[in-house]
């Protein structure tokens, strides 16, 4: 069971090169770079610089000239992992897909009750919002200008993600822990809870609310209504 955002934070830090490891391996083909070792490396640069432009001057007014910098990379080197800003941000969307659903997989699965294993896809997805800001603000701010195959791919994520609380509600609901509502839209509510997190950082931040502080509300807000009179 995690226990808190810094217990997390340690565990998830030591993952992070074993998920760009599978980024690597989804886009081999892509890819000219076959040693291993050497592309999680870079590809972990390109990356991290990526998200680091985009949240600073836009994706779109980012250049490669401007990643290569950042990065470290030479104009040569770039383009042995991308050809343009489209493979680029295929490589993100990639990423972040991977982690985020390994994590809440992950979190979910080692706990037996319901109730915490809602709780516990609650605080992942938070947690790894606050550890991964910056792809999760890119993933929504950039989402609606992105190519068409890439936008497609956005939102099957988002409701990959949304599906894995909707079963963990209908478990509850079938358990008859939780009361009968409608389970796709309560899924839907705690994904808009969880969004407001990370779109809405400094607002929170001036609150003095940390990111236990809010996994907590959300927690109780949503219980509230699937605790009611059954």
């Amino acid at each position: 069971m995690i226990e808190n955002y810094e217990a997390f934070r340690g565990e998830v830090r030591l993952s992070k090169e074993d998920v760009i490891r599978d980024v690597f391996r989804q886009n081999k083909e892509r890819i000219s770079i076959k040693k291993e070792a050497t592309a999680v490396k870079n590809l972990t640069r390109i990356i991290d610089s990526t998200l680091r432009l985009a949240n600073s001057k836009g994706f779109h007014a980012m250049t490669l000239r401007d990643l290569c910098g950042d990065s470290g990379m030479s104009m040569g080197g770039l383009y042995a992992y991308i050809r343009n800003k489209d493979d680029l941000i295929h490589l993100i969307q990639s990423h972040g897909f991977i982690i985020t659903r390994r994590t809440l997989l992950h979190y979910t699965d080692e706990v037996q009750d319901v109730r915490g294993r809602l709780f516990a896809a609650i605080k992942a997805h938070l947690y790894l919002s606050e550890l991964m800001r910056a792809w999760f603000y890119f993933s929504y701010m950039e989402a609606k200008s992105l190519p068409v195959e890439e936008k497609r791919d956005a939102v099957a994520i988002e409701l990959e993600i949304e599906e894995i609380f909707l079963r963990l509600i209908e478990d509850g609901i079938e358990a008859k822990v939780y009361c009968s509502r409608n389970a796709r839209l309560v899924a839907s509510m705690i994904k808009a809870l969880l969004q407001d997190w990370y779109l809405k950082r400094r607002k929170y931040r001036d609150q003095n609310v940390a990111v236990d502080d809010y996994a907590a509300f959300v927690r109780d807000v949503i219980e509230s209504y699937l605790l009611g009179e059954r």
